[in-house]
């Protein structure tokens, strides 16, 4: 694995079934690598307000036996307060790792570049790779495999749907994708994952019409219409996207036992409806709860103590 953790992209199918193999071997028994992180302090440097990103790294990293230190926006604002190279290079000298949630994908690319530790991208507008890793191993481990499977992502091309781009196609999974025109993924990283799929056979298709979207699938996906950031075009989305409301017309497109995903926060009511998010083929608290083990494994393979 490389020193930094930014890009699915960045990780070979071989890394990730050993992330999925150490986050199963912390599902099972949270304290089995406890201590492996003694003595090791990780900063959250958070621009952006969050709840299980947050959490869910805070208490992995004490479940290693790390120490946790978060640092809100007015604490540290890189490229504002201070440059970003600057407080890269010092912080450094102080901890073993740092996890950024920001907003410029640009800012976690230069923290990467400017500091000597491990670097963990824990969201930016353009990606999401912790959350994209935690629902195909969420997959994976509902389903038994992710070969044939088909995944099938309604609403905004935004960060999460670009992230599953590049786990799917990775593991050789069949992503399909739904979204209204002009709100589709980045065409640089459709264009990455379909020249990936070629290797593993992966089938990446896009779609206008989220009924072709959805047809006979495996797992249906969405998100909120509106990302942070984007908040002043919630009104104008919510007329744009209606057709895309995960409900139970749409999911009677796709497989029977169709399974139901969202990364959360749920707007319910918008992009999905409270019938399909709390019935029997959700999983959306199940795909909550693997962040956790997933970013423990992320964390020791970056920082060792888990051989």
């Amino acid at each position: 694995m490389k020193k930094d953790f930014v890009s699915i992209k960045d990780l070979s199918t071989q890394e990730i079934e050993t992330v999925f193999s150490l986050a199963k071997e912390l599902k099972k028994d949270r304290l089995k690598f406890f201590g492996a992180l003694k003595g090791k302090s990780v900063a959250l440097i958070f621009q952006k307000p969050s709840n299980r990103t947050r959490v869910s790294f805070e208490v992995g990293i004490s479940q290693l036996g790390g120490n946790a230190i978060y640092l809100k926006p007015e604490d540290i604002n890189p490229g504002v307060r201070e440059s970003i190279a600057d407080i890269s290079k010092t912080l450094s000298r102080y901890l073993d790792a740092i996890i950024l949630r920001t907003f410029g994908h640009d800012i976690v690319l230069e923290v990467a570049k400017y500091a000597s530790i491990p670097v963990i991208n824990g969201l930016s507008d353009l990606l999401h790779p912790c959350q994209a890793l935690s629902d195909i191993f969420t997959i994976n481990e509902k389903l038994g495999k992710l070969k044939d499977v088909t995944l099938s992502y309604v609403g905004d091309g935004n960060n999460v749907c670009n992230c599953l781009l590049y786990a799917a196609s990775k593991t050789g999974m069949n992503f399909k994708i739904g979204t209204p025109k002009r709100y589709g993924p980045n065409k640089e990283i459709v264009d990455d994952a379909l020249e990936i799929a070629k290797k593993t056979g992966a089938k990446i298709s896009l779609f206008n019409n989220p009924n072709d979207a959805v047809k006979n699938s495996d797992v249906i996906y969405t998100d909120v219409w509106a990302s942070m950031g984007k908040e002043k075009e919630a009104w104008k989305r919510k007329m744009i996207f209606g057709k895309f409301q995960v409900n139970r017309r749409l999911v009677a497109l796709a497989k029977p036992s169709v399974l139901i995903m969202h990364c959360l926060p749920a707007h319910r009511g918008l992009e999905i409806t409270d019938e399909v998010m709390d019935s029997p083929n959700s999983i959306v608290f199940d795909q909550a709860e693997n962040r956790l083990h997933i970013q423990k494994a992320i964390l020791l393979m970056l920082l060792g103590g888990h051989k």
